[in-house]
């Protein structure tokens, strides 16, 4: 039987799912999925019971497709869940591991740049003395800074790449600009990652998303960032013990070849509130949620 897939529901048509995801709502009825709905924005506000008053009681195990919840928001989306008779296929704890840096880190910590991270509230400002603590185990070099879940890399020269993380004033001055632009919105605390060269490929694209369905890939798509429709396919065999190791049931891996020629995850996340590729084949993505494939059956993009 078809896995049901709850969605966000769209805030001027609440019977309807956001039209971000609609396409791919489309896909999942058309080939015989249930859909659901939620108020995401309600959901945020503190009111779980109330989000999910659209969700049809005794739906049985769900995957939730939308956009990113804090962590403590999504607990409290599964118990309202709960009580209706719906579990959600990811469990609140390995929705946070894979969502949030500081959970899954140690696990890829061979294959991913080296990361230092502090919890901190939004607003809280760190000193030069705070972040060149912080930031000493990492290499010479230049670095990047993010919270546990986002970067602000389309702000790159002020609030996201750091030169060098031996100069004081400029490690302070970016991760200060980061806070203050991430605003309510710093999810967990500030990370500092070393920068590893990734070279940008002019005909495919560098960097591959790559979905992974209890511990097997299922589908390679292009980062939502690419402008390229087509991309590489990843070398996945130094990657795979890492998510099965990490032991979440839907998470994706943005995978990047190195100038060095080694295949790196750039970040993880959880699968059910990370962006899809506008290239990507709608189809196969929503025949992976309502009917997964048998180990190892991959589809490409």
């Amino acid at each position: 039987m078809p896995t049901p897939v709850l969605y966000c529901r769209d805030a001027l048509k609440p019977r309807s799912v956001d039209a971000h995801f609609a396409p791919e709502a489309r896909e999942v009825r058309a080939r015989g999925g249930t859909v659901g709905l939620i108020d995401h924005d309600t959901l945020l506000r503190g009111d779980a019971q109330q989000a999910v008053a659209l969700v049809p009681a005794g739906l049985g195990n769900v995957w939730y497709r939308g956009w990113m919840i804090p962590g403590d928001r999504y607990a409290a989306l599964a118990a309202a869940l709960s009580r209706r008779g719906t579990e959600l296929l990811v469990s609140p704890e390995q929705y946070r591991t894979a969502h949030e840096l500081p959970g899954w880190y140690a696990t890829f910590a061979e294959i991913t740049p080296a990361s230092v991270w502090r919890p901190t509230e939004p607003g809280e400002v760190l000193t030069a003395d705070d972040l060149t603590a912080l930031t000493e185990p990492l290499p010479p070099g230049a670095g990047i800074v993010k919270d546990y879940v986002k970067s602000r890399k389309h702000e790159w020269e002020q609030a996201c790449f750091i030169p060098d993380l031996a100069r004081a004033g400029e490690l302070t001055r970016v991760v200060q600009r980061f806070v203050e632009l991430q605003e309510e919105s710093l999810t967990g605390g500030v990370v500092v990652r070393a920068f590893e060269t990734f070279p940008k490929l002019e005909s495919v694209a560098a960097e591959v998303r790559v979905w992974w369905l209890d511990g097997e890939p299922g589908l390679l798509t292009p980062h939502p960032d690419s402008p390229f429709g087509r991309g590489l396919v990843p070398d996945l065999d130094h990657i795979g013990p890492a998510v099965r190791r990490l032991g979440c049931r839907f998470v994706t891996t943005d995978v990047a070849l190195r100038s060095d020629g080694v295949w790196r995850v750039v970040e993880v996340g959880d699968g059910q509130v990370s962006d899809l590729h506008r290239s990507a084949d709608l189809s196969a993505f929503a025949a992976l949620l309502i009917d997964p494939p048998a180990a190892g059956a991959a589809h490409s993009r």
